[in-house]
């Protein structure tokens, strides 16, 4: 693995960062209150090349690895975590559609979204089924060159937000499971969908909810991937989502550290500052080396997607291990800022109920060891 930085991804990881930093960490509280993220934002980061990086120039992207776009979600996750689900949402959806899409309106979505003119989501999981992803019920019905979809979607990301969808629907039997279930690109403002938004303790710009479909026209050319086979196919790129959601997560895990190293060269006890003590270093120190080993993991996953070579045990690795551990930093640095850190002038607590999230969705944690389980004995079968 090259370890280094080409000076172009280094002049886009320093854009991201001075956004970040000056556009996103201050706005971070106000989000919440407001519970949405600015559509001026969103275009600002289409504008600057951030959204897609790892698409096609044809799509609208730049043509850079998935590195680079883990990188800079990362960046953007140190300014407001909430912000990078919708760099998240465009890497895996735009991949989705660019490999899959079958009509030039798909692709005019894709350009959009990658532009930030237009937001999109993943419509995967339903009341009945969240870890067992394939037990969907939600139908889609043949009717001439149509499909009408029925049936809900919940725990959505953008729900209330996303102009349009991925939308995973049931064109087979329910006893085919994976295999009899077909991806749809759909757009948000169709006849016959309505959507409800949760309330959420963190995560709140985000806007997690449900999408209900009661006989939703879509054409079939709207199909992503072949019918029967779009759980099979689309679902291998959660591999890819996996690495960024573990980059996402040390995104607000550095912002905590960094705030929580220059609070304790200030804050003073008996006489000198409390970073010259070892009771209050000793715990930073350990959640640095943690910290690195996890971003590298996250990177070396990207690095193998990038070479096309086998990732899914590692990609398993960065979704279970890098939510938990970054919650587990940020509450240190939250306790090391005494009853201070317990308050809203700091953003630890928020952090923490945002990053808490992703250790239930996209995959508990039980489900990615599942996953390495799995991966593990079929490399060492005898």
């Amino acid at each position: 693995m090259e370890f280094g930085l080409s000076p172009d991804q280094e002049a886009l990881v320093e854009s991201a960062a001075r956004f970040a930093r000056n556009r996103l960490a201050p706005g971070y509280r106000a989000r919440e209150q407001a519970q949405c993220i600015e559509r001026d934002l969103v275009g600002e980061m289409g504008e600057m090349g951030l959204l897609g990086v790892e698409l096609a120039e044809a799509h609208g992207g730049l043509g850079l690895d998935c590195v680079t776009s883990g990188l800079l979600l990362e960046q953007i996750a140190y300014g407001d975590f909430n912000v990078a689900y919708v760099n998240l949402l465009a890497s895996l959806c735009g991949q989705i559609v660019a490999t899959h899409g079958r009509s030039t309106q798909a692709e005019e979505w894709l350009r959009k979204v990658v532009a930030g003119q237009k937001t999109i989501a993943i419509a995967l999981t339903e009341p009945g089924a969240g870890s067992d992803a394939a037990r969907l019920n939600l139908k889609a019905a043949r009717v001439g060159d149509d499909f009408l979809l029925s049936g809900e979607k919940t725990s959505i990301s953008l729900a209330t937000q996303a102009d349009v969808a991925v939308v995973f629907a049931r064109t087979g039997e329910e006893s085919e499971r994976a295999r009899g279930i077909s991806a749809f690109l759909v757009p948000m403002d169709l006849p016959g969908i309505t959507r409800t938004t949760f309330d959420d303790i963190g995560t709140r710009p985000v806007g997690r909810g449900s999408i209900f479909f009661d006989g939703v026209r879509v054409p079939s050319d709207m199909m992503l991937g072949d019918e029967g086979r779009g759980f099979v196919q689309v679902m291998q790129g959660f591999d890819y989502s996996r690495a960024l959601i573990g980059l996402q997560c040390m995104g607000a895990a550095r912002a905590s550290l960094d705030e929580t190293w220059r609070y304790v060269q200030e804050r003073e006890a008996f006489g000198k500052p409390i970073g010259e003590f070892q009771g209050v270093t000793f715990p930073l120190a350990e959640a640095e080396t943690m910290y690195e080993a996890c971003r590298a993991l996250c990177l070396k996953t990207l690095w193998l997607k990038d070479r096309g070579l086998p990732h899914t045990a590692e990609a398993a690795m960065c979704k279970w291990w890098g939510p938990k551990l970054a919650c587990e930093i940020i509450h240190q640095c939250l306790l090391t800022h005494g009853h201070g850190g317990y308050g809203a002038d700091y953003h630890f607590g928020q952090r923490y109920r945002d990053v808490m999230g992703l250790q239930i969705g996209d995959g508990t944690a039980n489900i990615m060891k599942m996953i390495i389980g799995r991966e593990k004995i079929a490399a060492h079968r005898v």
